[in-house]
């Protein structure tokens, strides 16, 4: 049996031994309220038997049926006779001296326990009522408390497994991203090298430039993976001309069947920004914007300046996205192409929302007919 087996194996045993122990905790809190419900029932019995001899007329000896009514000291009770309360007990003073809210308490009991009829004497017979006693009531609600804490203390556990679960995820993540920052340093510095010898043998001008664009491009990733899982550096930037530079990159390595279009202030808004991961994020809404519509349709890149924050909007004439989806694209794993992993949007959000501390969403979207992905920035307050 793997590790991942056994560990699947002791949860379930965790998980049916609590709910054996609750169900036996809940069983004899039943039981005891029951044994508890009987007593007061007898103890009200036993008041009864009282209260008739004290009513009959040839009773002598009072001590003992007072003793036993005036020991009552929990249980509450009203004592009718014809209809008409002439007698209670263990009942608040609010309640007792309202005669409205005291008919509303005897009501109230009236549905908790069965009446005891008291025949003190040929024809004359009194009702006695009563309620349960605060200890009982208290008992009544201990399995719902109980509950209660179970379901907290299964909310704790659950949460503190799956943050360790997710940190876990981050470490490896992390690694992942590192390790393959640290194998493409390998053939970049050759390509560089090589580039080095390309230009002392005269080759084209215009080659040699482009491959400098990809071989930039490169480090520029190298460089993003080398800073995931660690805390990036933050500068002010001009948003709109670190936005316009991955812009430009992108568009001149589509197809021109993409109709490209970028709208912002002729002015520079200063952001805080970690350049390589910003690039990264443009990237990554143009390219799941390119893939929305196929590779053929029309992308537009709208940056808004507003008086505390700046807005990047990508809107493409692409798919579309359903409402009830708007939120479940930046999930991990979440992705409609049939290749990928779904980790664009994922990776996106978590650079503008815990890197840069702005905020990501879906604008609007229409089935047939295109998406806008938003992207808030704060400016910094000087």
């Amino acid at each position: 049996m793997q590790f991942s087996d056994k560990r699947t194996t002791t949860r379930w045993v965790i998980i049916i031994a609590s709910f054996i122990i609750v169900s036996l905790i809940m069983w004899n809190t039943y039981a005891f309220f029951q044994i508890f419900k009987n007593e007061e029932r007898i103890k009200m019995e036993h008041w009864a038997k009282a209260q008739k001899s004290l009513n009959s007329l040839d009773n002598i000896d009072i001590d003992l049926p007072s003793a036993i009514i005036t020991n009552n000291t929990t249980i509450p009770l009203i004592l009718t006779e014809n209809g008409k309360i002439i007698n209670h007990n263990n009942i608040d003073k609010d309640i007792e001296n309202d005669s409205l809210k005291l008919k509303a308490f005897l009501n109230q009991i009236k549905k908790e326990n069965t009446p005891i009829s008291i025949e003190y004497a040929p024809g004359k017979v009194q009702q006695l009522y009563y309620g349960n006693s605060s200890l009982l009531n208290k008992l009544k609600y201990y399995p719902i408390a109980l509950l209660f804490i179970i379901f907290l203390f299964g909310a704790v556990v659950y949460n503190f497994y799956r943050s360790t679960k997710m940190a876990t995820q981050n470490k490896l993540w992390a690694g992942m991203a590192k390790e393959t920052a640290h194998q493409i340093g390998t053939p970049l510095s050759s390509l560089i090298g090589w580039l080095e010898i390309m230009k002392a043998d005269n080759v084209d001008e215009t080659t040699i430039t482009e491959i400098e664009k990809d071989i930039t491009r490169l480090q520029t990733i190298t460089d993003r993976f080398s800073k995931i899982g660690s805390e990036p550096i933050l500068e002010e930037k001009d948003i709109v001309e670190e936005t316009k530079q991955s812009f430009d990159y992108l568009k001149s390595r589509f197809s021109h069947q993409v109709e490209f279009s970028f709208s912002a202030p002729k002015y520079p808004i200063v952001v805080l920004l970690n350049p390589a991961l910003h690039s990264w994020t443009v990237e990554n809404l143009m390219k799941n914007a390119i893939d929305a519509m196929k590779g053929k349709g029309k992308l537009k890149i709208t940056i808004e300046d507003e008086p505390f924050l700046v807005r990047i909007n990508v809107k493409d004439s692409g798919k579309g996205i359903p409402k009830n989806q708007f939120k479940r694209v930046f999930e991990p794993g979440f992705t409609t192409k049939k290749r990928g992993w779904g980790l664009g949007l994922s990776l996106t959000k978590r650079i503008v929302e815990e890197y840069h501390k702005g905020k990501i969403k879906v604008l609007k979207s229409e089935v047939g007919k295109g998406t806008t992905m938003q992207v808030t920035f704060k400016k910094p307050i000087n």
